[in-house]
């Protein structure tokens, strides 16, 4: 159960294909944007559709793999954890931004319709 503490599944579409970025080091960098929707019936029996975009971040292997096989509209399950980090920006304001650091990713053969 300890290592259920900070753990992120999420089956979405990617809004994107993954930025790569190659590091000095050799590292693989993937930074990517995932898309989840969910479906209900509100108080007036209309459908609604919410989407929630979610920034990914992987390294390595796993970085190698989503330049490989990822392409936009790609159906994929994610399972990682949060990272919250921050950073100045160029006119001195400090952003703060919440990630998912991927450590798995399962393709499932779909692809959504652009």
């Amino acid at each position: 159960m300890y290592a259920l503490k900070n753990k992120v599944q999420l089956i979405g579409n990617l809004g994107a294909k993954p930025e790569i970025r190659s590091l000095e080091s050799g590292k693989k960098m993937a930074r990517f944007s995932m898309a989840t929707s969910e479906v209900y019936r509100n108080q007036k029996g209309d459908k609604v559709t919410e989407t929630q975009w979610h920034s990914l971040v992987a390294w390595g292997k796993v970085a190698e793999l989503a330049e490989k096989f990822l392409e936009k509209g790609t159906e994929v399950v994610i399972e990682g954890k949060l990272i919250n980090r921050n950073y100045t920006d160029k006119d001195g304001i400090k952003r703060y931004v919440t990630e998912v650091q991927v450590g798995e990713i399962l393709l499932t053969g779909s692809k959504r319709a652009s």
